[in-house]
């Protein structure tokens, strides 16, 4: 039994250690097995460099038909698993075909890395950036190892961001005004707004407004969309009367947001609503969307 287990003992351990991992930003990531480690973060754009070290179990020599280091931008949709799309792809060879018999350590850099997309792990779909090390064998079968990073990639405020004034109304029965003070919101920043009540005939019992992602993957026939509700803000409890105004000032930073994603590859978008939410005594519901656009402020500190 003992020889069985050892058979499938790996050959030797791989680590992966980043240059400035000591200083680097570190964040939590959330892995396939639910657990989250804290791993680094970089943006488009840097260096990424650091040492692989290659140590045999004792006793062992690895043969081997080379060994190579890849920096892989991947995107897998959940409906599609293990069905990985590669937006970047770059490789740096380590070693020849050879033998190990003890510890040995290879540098290596990827200079200036194009890292257009962020990470990304939602409902139907994953975006993620990972360095991947092959020790390639033949009959023995290759001996991998990856290591994870997170990429977060920062912007200047809009040039142009525009209020967004919108009517609600029912013939007759309810007319209201809203108003956000703007379209377009950094990560952590403050929604601050009016409402107004120009006409109300029914009985309002109370009202909430809404933040609502919606993630849509694939095209066509084959289009996944899930919204979900992130937060929910009740702005009212009770019967609003004709001419009363009601404020609106809600933190985005306690919740976990990320930027508004357009078409990342042709493969996935993620959007972000604004929905104002009535409930009359009836428990009928009357609801506005408006869809808002979140980007990522650089960091100042």
């Amino acid at each position: 039994m003992n020889y069985i287990l050892g058979a499938f003992k790996p050959a030797c351990h791989i680590s992966i250690t980043f240059s400035d991992g000591k200083s680097r930003k570190q964040v939590p990531l959330k892995k396939e097995n639910g657990q989250t480690a804290m791993v680094p973060l970089f943006q488009s754009q840097e260096n990424i460099s650091g040492k692989i070290s290659i140590e045999p179990v004792s006793g062992k020599k690895v043969e081997h038909n080379g060994i190579k280091v890849e920096l892989l931008g991947q995107i897998e949709m959940y409906f599609d698993r293990n069905n990985f799309y590669d937006f970047t792809s770059l490789v740096r060879e380590l070693d020849v075909p050879g033998e190990i018999y003890e510890r040995k350590t290879y540098p290596f850099e990827f200079s200036t890395v194009e890292m257009p997309y962020e990470t990304y792990n939602g409902v139907n779909v994953r975006l993620r950036y990972i360095l991947k090390v092959t020790i390639s064998r033949g009959y023995a079968g290759s001996i991998v190892e990856y290591q994870d990073f997170v990429v977060r990639n920062y912007g200047p405020p809009p040039s142009i961001n525009n209020s967004i004034k919108m009517e609600v109304g029912i013939e007759d029965c309810l007319h209201i005004e809203f108003e956000y003070n703007k379209s377009k919101y950094d990560l952590k920043d403050v929604i601050i707004g009016k409402i107004y009540f120009l006409l109300v005939r029914i009985k309002i019992k109370n009202m909430d407004l809404e933040i609502r992602r919606r993630e849509s993957t694939g095209s066509g026939a084959n289009t996944h969309v899930e919204t979900e509700t992130l937060a929910k803000f009740e702005l009212m409890d009770g019967a609003p009367v004709r001419g009363e105004s009601i404020p609106i000032r809600l933190f985005l930073s306690p919740y976990e947001l990320t930027p508004t994603y357009r078409n990342i590859n042709n493969k996935f978008s993620v959007k972000y609503y604004l929905n104002l939410v009535l409930v009359d005594e009836e428990d009928r519901r009357y609801f506005k969307q408006q869809e808002i656009t979140m980007f990522r402020l650089g960091e100042t500190s």
